[in-house]
C-alpha cells in the first residue's frame, strides 16, 4: 500500500471482519471447544483446537482498536457529535440483548455491557475535553470520571477502551505519538482490567500479565491507519455500519443454538 491510500471505508471494513472473526471463535468456535470437552475428546483434539481459537481471538485484537480510531474520526468530522453520541447511546442499548444472548446466553446479564457503550463513554469524554478546552483540571476529572462509568457498568474493554479513545484524539497530530501512546494504553490498560476482573477470582498477576501481551497483536491496526488518507471513501449507508453489531451477534447465537444447543 501506498502513504495516503486507505480510506475511512476501508478501515470500517476491515475493522468490522475483524471483529466478525473475533465474535465468531469467541461465540460458536468457543461452544465447539466445550463440546469436545464434554464429549471426552483426546488431550491432543482439546489443545488442537484451543491453539486454533488462540489464532481467530488474535485475529481479532486489530477490530477495537480500529473502532477506537474511526470514533475519534467520526467526533472530528461529523457534522452534530451530539447527534452522534445519541446514535451510539441508541445502538449501545438495542445491541444489549443480542450481546447478553450470544456471550452469556441470557436476555439480560449485569455483569457485562457491549462495546457501544464504551465507544458512547469515549465519545462523551471527547465532548467534556472539547467543552472544558481551558480547564485542564475539569478535562482530566471528566475523563477519569467516564473511566470509572466504563468500570461501574463493565463494559466491553472497560476504562482501557476509553482511554485508548482519549489517547488516539489526544495524540491525533502524529501518527507515532498514536501508535506509541496506543500500544502503551492497549497493555496497561488490558492489564488493569484483568487485575480488577480476575485476581480476586484466584487469577495470578503474571496471568494477567500474558493476557496483556495477548491483546497487543491488536497493534497490527496501526497499520492499515498509517496508510489513511483522512478520506470517508465509497461506504455502505450509515445505519448498515450500526446495525452490523447486534445483527450479527443475533446471527451467531443462532448458528451456536442450532449447533450445540
Amino acid at each position: 500500500m501506498k502513504k495516503n491510500s486507505v480510506s475511512s471505508a476501508f478501515l470500517k471494513n476491515i475493522a468490522y471482519i475483524s471483529m466478525l472473526i473475533d465474535h465468531f471463535f469467541a461465540v460458536v468456535f468457543l461452544a465447539y471447544r466445550y463440546q469436545l470437552r464434554d464429549l471426552g475428546s483426546s488431550p491432543e483434539t482439546i489443545e488442537a483446537a484451543k491453539e486454533v481459537y488462540d489464532l481467530g481471538r488474535a485475529l481479532g485484537r486489530p477490530a477495537f482498536i480500529l473502532f477506537a480510531f474511526m470514533a475519534v474520526e467520526g467526533f472530528l468530522h461529523t457534522r452534530s457529535q451530539q447527534k452522534y453520541l445519541i446514535r451510539l447511546g441508541v445502538f449501545a442499548l438495542l445491541s444489549e440483548i443480542p450481546f447478553d444472548l450470544a456471550f452469556h446466553q441470557k436476555i439480560f446479564y449485569h455483569s457485562a455491557q457491549n462495546v457501544y457503550f464504551t465507544l458512547f463513554l469515549g465519545v462523551f469524554a471527547l465532548c467534556l475535553i472539547k467543552a472544558f478546552q481551558k480547564d485542564l483540571f475539569l478535562q482530566i476529572t471528566s475523563v477519569i470520571l467516564c473511566c470509572i462509568a466504563a468500570a461501574f457498568l463493565k463494559t466491553d474493554y472497560m476504562f482501557m477502551g476509553v482511554l485508548l479513545i482519549v489517547v488516539l484524539y489526544v495524540c491525533r497530530s502524529s501518527f507515532w505519538y498514536r501508535f506509541i501512546a496506543g500500544s502503551f494504553t492497549i497493555y496497561i490498560g488490558i492489564v488493569l482490567v484483568y487485575m480488577v476482573r480476575h485476581l480476586g477470582e484466584g487469577k495470578s498477576l503474571t496471568a494477567c500479565l500474558q493476557s496483556g501481551i495477548s491483546e497487543l497483536y491488536g497493534i497490527l491496526a496501526f497499520i492499515p491507519i498509517y496508510f489513511y488518507n483522512g478520506k470517508k471513501g465509497r461506504q455502505l449507508p450509515k445505519m448498515c455500519y450500526y446495525l452490523f453489531y447486534p445483527l450479527h451477534l443475533l446471527l451467531l447465537y443462532g448458528i451456536k443454538q442450532r449447533l450445540f444447543g
